[in-house]
């Protein structure tokens, strides 16, 4: 249990005749609070340390566990000296409250998306990312080239082969239809009130005036509309138009380089979600069976028909992550999500567009939504940025982490920090210890109301959520095997609150399922019997230290691909290993 401090006189903490009602003695010793949880630690005991100001005779402090009522109502009316070794009979026997306080979980369930760059792209760096805490290794097609991404695939595909309990997802975050400003010579430093001149002219880089790469740039804009550079870095009030120029007033100044990334406030450029380059980048992806597509400028959902359609002519088995991130995708969110297998919470792009107090909001509701959908969800960008450049992340970096975890979030991303960060092992090291921290305070999953809804007319959803809800009464891990991954993602969008060892005769299932919330994906051949295979899958688990000897499972038979079973037939048991 976590352990809380706290520093009182003994005759405000201790039963005594004159001190009221055991009710109210037991509301003192109570903490107040949820952050009372947060502040307390989880290697230690809960405890209170009781000062011992008013009694001369015992000048020294105790610590004894944080008692429930029921244990509380044990304690005689008598001397101090009584109390003090009844409290300490009490601790010896362990006799103390487990239900007011979350026992810390050892395994992390959310899961960490690093962006793989310059910093990290190494044999060395990208072993260490694993064993620090890494689950999906992101590709962003907006840098680099395909020589490049392949080496990272190759190592990361090398490291899955000879590693005995871990696997690493592949994500190919496509470039989507940027705007981006052309290449100055050097960077140019802008004042507020300065004249600056956007134009759809190649080759331009003055002092005043630079190129767009975008030709219907001045249709998109109007007068009055603000241009953000770098999500609002800078900013530009749109004056005037010419047939191929803007021209504007520096708003907000600061250091213009090459190739910025350009936002009109409210608005999404008319380009294609899926540009030419990213057909070429999705036909590498293909080439190199990555596990996941990160769609970026998603506006609606013929978008995501329209790759799904392709991968399955292609006869790829990849899932679609959508990136709600333009003002425009905000009305279709429904439909998009729908048509997806997750999302992700791009919130760099999706602040620029819209304005940035929507941000938490749309976050929020997001996450929400893909929850009762069952589709997976990722909250990304600026998560721990300032540990780009420092060794620590600033406190509200460590409260976002936290948020995305309390709010249900299947993982969270890191970019720039892993990428070309100084610090790349310590932010996912960082972001670990939050996530895992936060999670021994969620007192249970917060399972949508209305998630049976996504999988309706189907026996598997039932048997997901009693398997949970036994999983959850007799503090058991859930055991399940699957060639497809379905009954393991359904199991982990109820939330459990044991890990889901979800065992799989096929290594793509493996690795996709290391995104999901909950799921330790095991890779394993299965035998024709049964119980075989299920005395197989418990000895692995007690080898790995993941259960031990006497330790109770719930595994759960059910799915859409029966195995060892017949179609009709859905069962949980309860074993012992």
């Amino acid at each position: 249990m976590a352990q809380v401090v706290a520093t009182r006189s003994v005759q405000s903490s201790f039963p005594c005749p004159n001190s009221g009602s055991v009710q109210e003695r037991v509301e003192k010793l109570k903490p107040s609070s949820f952050a009372a949880k947060v502040l307390s630690n989880e290697h230690k005991k809960a405890a209170k340390l009781f000062t011992l100001g008013g009694l001369r005779s015992l000048p020294r402090v105790l610590s004894v566990p944080l008692l429930a009522k029921e244990t509380i109502e044990k304690l005689e009316i008598g001397s101090v000296e009584e109390q003090f070794q009844q409290l300490r009979e009490l601790q010896q026997s362990g006799d103390t409250s487990v239900g007011m306080w979350s026992k810390p979980i050892v395994r992390r369930k959310t899961k960490i998306v690093c962006t793989i760059g310059p910093s990290t792209n190494t044999r060395e760096m990208i072993w260490k990312l694993a064993e620090t805490g890494m689950n999906v290794a992101r590709l962003n097609m907006s840098h680099g080239d395909h020589a490049s991404h392949q080496k990272v695939i190759d190592l990361v595909k090398e490291y899955n082969a000879q590693s005995k309990d871990n696997v690493i997802a592949i994500m190919l975050d496509t470039k989507g239809p940027e705007v981006r400003s052309g290449d100055l010579p050097q960077p140019i430093t802008l004042e507020p009130g300065q004249e600056f001149t956007f134009t759809i002219r190649r080759g331009v880089g003055t002092a005043d005036c630079v190129s767009v790469n975008y030709d219907d740039f001045v249709n998109d804009v109007e007068v009055g509309d603000m241009l953000l550079v770098d999500g609002g870095m800078m900013s530009f009030l749109v004056k005037s138009k010419t047939e191929d120029s803007v021209k504007c007033e520096v708003i907000d100044g600061g250091e213009l380089k090459s190739r910025r990334h350009l936002n009109v406030r409210g608005k999404s450029a008319t380009l294609p979600s899926i540009t030419d380059k990213d057909w070429e980048d999705i036909k590498f992806g293909v080439d190199n069976k990555v596990d996941f597509y990160a769609v970026s400028f998603v506006k609606d959902a013929q978008v995501v028909h329209e790759l799904k359609n392709y991968l399955t002519n292609c006869g790829a088995d990849i899932h679609v992550i959508v990136k709600i991130e333009s003002a425009d995708s905000i009305p279709n969110l429904h439909s998009i999500i729908t048509a997806s297998d997750g999302a992700m919470v791009a919130r760099g792009d999706l602040g620029a567009e819209l304005p940035i107090e929507e941000v938490p909001l749309l976050q929020e509701e997001i996450i929400r939504i893909c929850r009762s959908m069952g589709k997976a969800v990722i909250v990304a960008t600026n998560m721990l940025e300032s540990m780009i450049v420092h060794p620590t992340p600033t406190r509200a970096e460590v409260s976002d982490i936290a948020i995305a975890v309390r709010e249900g979030a299947d993982a969270v991303m890191l970019s720039g920090e892993t990428a070309h960060g100084k610090f790349p092992l310590k932010a996912v090291k960082v972001m670990h210890t939050v996530a895992l921290r936060t999670e021994a305070t969620i007192t249970e999953g917060g399972m949508p109301s209305n998630l049976g809804q996504a999988f309706k007319n189907h026996m598997s959803e039932m048997f997901a959520y009693h398997a949970t809800m036994m999983s959850n009464t007799l503090g058991t891990s859930i055991v399940v095997f699957t060639r497809t991954g379905f009954m393991s993602i359904l199991l982990s969008h109820y939330r459990p609150s044991g890990t889901i060892f979800a065992f799989t005769n096929e290594k793509r299932i493996q690795q996709r399922l290391a995104l999901y919330q909950g799921v330790c994906p095991i890779f394993m051949e299965f035998s024709d019997d049964a119980e075989e295979t299920f005395g197989h899958a418990l000895d692995l688990l007690q080898k790995q230290g993941m259960v031990k000897a006497g330790e109770e499972v719930a595994l759960v038979q059910s799915g859409r691909q029966p195995i060892w079973r017949f179609q009709s037939t859905h069962n949980i048991q309860v074993r012992k290993v």
